[in-house]
């Protein structure tokens, strides 16, 4: 294979691949960053997120971005990976192959001859040890060409540095969770503002977890709407064929009247002040009561009586009935995570 001095980067916006890309840089390789985007992603979530890191990261260093988005060929893929999940429902592993082979697929339109990432040997359980690189390595296609500049010198020589296009002695032995190491670095190389050191997934998160294998569990056909909504409100499952989110505050209340679908309802106070539900599943008006039961019972008015308006979409058509306080634990047993 013909190397060369050009190379593409997995940037995530967070510390450890700011690092890699500068050390690069600071080499004189031509770099091109990818970052990839999820709905599962929990980095500086009150912000613009990762995405915008990497761009901030890319500008600064003066090289150019691509940003792609893990679409449901990834959530697929996550619902059965080949190498399993971990302690929740991450699939670190294949998500990691997942995204090499993707990066793979672009270099020769990029002109680039090998990979540089942020890893760091031992710092994460799952897809950072040494026995997981060489797997993610041989089946993402990428044997001998993904370079790791802070942990360089616990693997052997890549190709580019075999064929002197990186110099090796320039590489760092960085292992291990601990970041005091890159803290340093990022001080000696003027690297600032990283408000997102680590990354961040939600899919290693157990609540998101229980409602990601829901999800899975009941719905064959599910869209991006779906897994936007599992990380909003709080989430029961009252029936087999009745799930329904809950908003906890005014800003998911708004929010689950965005993400609507056809033949779902919306559930709402209608003379006091309370949570907004959305309801995916039958409805009967046994259920309906239940929905008025939990807005009320999630309210801090204190009334002789509440009505709760219900909404029916795509028509839009509304209805109104009496509801009445029941104590919040009722269902605390079939709230998912």
């Amino acid at each position: 294979m013909n190397i060369n001095k050009k190379a593409v980067a997995l940037l995530s916006g967070g510390l450890d691949s700011t690092l890699a890309v500068k050390l690069m840089i600071d080499q004189g390789i031509d770099v091109t960053a990818i970052h990839f985007t999820s709905v599962f992603c929990n980095c500086s979530p009150k912000t613009a997120g990762c995405k915008m890191h990497a761009r901030k990261v890319a500008e600064e260093f003066g090289v150019p971005i691509h940003v792609i988005h893990k679409g449901m060929d990834y959530i697929n893929m996550v619902e059965n990976p080949p190498h399993g999940h971990g302690s929740a429902i991450n699939a670190c592993i294949d998500c990691r192959i997942y995204m090499l082979r993707k990066v793979k697929e672009m270099m020769p339109e990029l002109g680039a001859s090998f990979v540089i990432t942020g890893e760091v040997l031992g710092q994460r359980p799952m897809s950072q040890q040494r026995h997981t690189i060489r797997l993610i390595e041989k089946e993402s296609g990428l044997q001998d060409l993904i370079l790791r500049p802070l942990s360089a010198q616990h693997f052997d020589p890549t190709l580019p540095e075999r064929e002197g296009i990186v110099d090796r002695d320039k590489l760092l032995n960085i292992s291990g969770r601990s970041r005091k190491e890159q803290f340093a670095l990022a001080e000696n190389l003027g690297v600032k503002d990283y408000p997102c050191p680590a990354g961040g997934c939600l899919l290693t998160d157990k609540v998101i977890a229980a409602r990601l294998r829901d999800l899975f569990d009941h719905t064959s056909d599910y869209s991006h709407t779906d897994l936007v909504l599992l990380t909003l409100g709080r989430h029961y499952r009252l029936h087999p064929d009745l799930k329904i989110i809950l908003g906890r505050n005014q800003e998911e209340n708004k929010r689950l009247f965005s993400l609507v679908k056809d033949e779902q309802s919306i559930f709402e106070p209608d003379d006091f002040r309370g949570s907004t539900i959305l309801t995916v599943g039958r409805l009967d008006a046994a259920r309906e009561a239940t929905m008025g039961e939990m807005i009320v019972s999630h309210s801090q008015d204190i009334k002789p009586s509440y009505q709760v308006k219900k909404t029916t979409y795509p028509d839009g058509n509304s209805m109104l009935f009496e509801a009445q306080r029941q104590p919040r634990e009722t269902w605390d047993h079939l709230r998912l995570g």
